[in-house]
């Protein structure tokens, strides 16, 4: 059993909240958008850390993490990238992904809006944990934690501070 915390698009600052709620995971993962390797640095000194890079990205997170991550955690199958859309609604390339990797959760950023569905034509979970930073278009700062027990993902958590409050 494993909990973890997922984030996305801090581009380049994590409220102390958030930090505070990752502290007792088992690993993090973030979704992209990083916003400078020094967030990567932070992150990796909490938890072992999993990331990918997002579009906003320069060399020196390119550098270090790949645009596409897949792999397995307990017994489900991950697939993690930043621009993925959602069901229904996919990124063209995140779509072929998933056809491809068969993923059991499939987790994206970019958006910065919270969305967590299930994909019944998929048979995935997608998660989207919105946007952990203070820049852009977003009113929350939000992540996520999940436990991965065997093969379920199980209570799932969402942190929500108002921006007004950072």
């Amino acid at each position: 059993m494993k909990t973890v915390g997922i984030l996305s698009d801090t581009h380049g600052f994590v409220h102390p909240s958030v930090l505070e709620f990752l502290s007792s995971v088992d690993e993090i993962w973030h979704a992209g958008d990083m916003g400078n390797v020094g967030i990567a640095c932070q992150l990796r000194e909490l938890k072992p850390f999993r990331a990918v890079y997002g579009n906003i990205d320069g060399q020196d997170v390119r550098i270090e993490y790949p645009e596409v991550q897949h792999f397995m955690v307990e017994e489900v199958r991950v697939l993690m990238t930043h621009i993925g859309g959602y069901p229904g609604r996919y990124d063209p390339k995140a779509l072929g992904l998933i056809l491809q990797e068969r993923p059991t959760l499939f987790v994206c950023g970019h958006s910065h809006i919270v969305k967590v569905m299930y994909d019944k034509k998929h048979n995935l979970l997608h998660i989207n944990p919105g946007a952990a930073g203070k820049y852009g278009i977003h009113k929350s700062i939000t992540a996520i934690r999940v436990v991965i027990d065997g093969k379920n993902l199980r209570d799932l958590e969402l942190i929500d501070i108002p921006r007004k409050q950072t």
